[in-house]
């Protein structure tokens, strides 16, 4: 569904350096959660997991210049646990969310893109099923605001030796939860290299330290 593309298709050459080990993580180790991440909201999250158990099978590394690295890790079934941290491999790692797929088109023309592009600059992301989230990134005062885009390499070996590049435009919104809780959504237009564009939707949920371990 909403990141299979990352698991198959053409591989890029990329360096040969090997891929970090964040927190224990890295392809082929498995992630076990605390279920009361998410199961401590009841029906009032839309988010929801049927297992504590993550098994990864790719790894990826989005470098945002100044602003630090965010590492990403896979399971088969597109989950997607997420790590951002001021260095490359990843030490000083100190924000932690886990992500669900929710949604994957494609559009079928340029006014499609349009309206997706415009739903991403809005302060208020919903519909699909969805409540309304508000803007996370940059707050939600002005009427609109530039998404952010960067390259994802992505890795299912070990060595790095080969990974694919996919380039995304995307913003994050939010809306809170009972008992101090908050619920996250990411909107992405993403585009594989050789790939098709596509139109993604992942619900997710902020992680403490605490709450995973490898």
């Amino acid at each position: 569904m909403i990141f299979r593309g990352l698991f198959g298709g053409k591989r890029d050459q990329g360096d040969d350096q090997a891929i970090p080990v964040v927190r224990n993580i890295t392809i082929g180790r498995t992630v076990r959660l605390d279920p009361l991440a998410w199961r401590r909201y009841g029906s009032d999250a839309k988010f929801a997991l049927d297992t504590d158990v993550l098994e990864i099978v790719a790894q990826g590394r989005i470098d945002l210049g100044p602003d630090g690295f965010v590492h990403r890790f896979y399971t088969e079934h597109d989950l997607m646990l997420q790590m951002v941290s001021p260095d490359p491999e990843g030490q000083g790692a100190d924000d932690f969310t886990l992500f669900g797929p929710w949604s994957s088109d494609y559009p079928p023309d340029g006014a499609a893109r349009r309206r997706w592009a415009d739903r991403l600059r809005a302060p208020a992301f919903g519909g699909q099923d969805l409540p309304e989230y508000r803007r996370f990134w940059f707050g939600d005062a002005d009427a609109r605001q530039e998404p952010v885009s960067f390259w994802e390499s992505v890795y299912d070996d070990r060595s790095g030796a080969r990974a694919r590049r996919i380039y995304q435009t995307c913003m994050l919104f939010a809306r809170d939860l009972p008992g101090d809780g908050r619920e996250l959504l990411l909107a992405i237009e993403m585009e594989p290299e050789g790939g098709d564009l596509t139109h993604e939707v992942m619900v997710g949920i902020p992680l403490n330290v605490g709450e995973f371990e490898a």
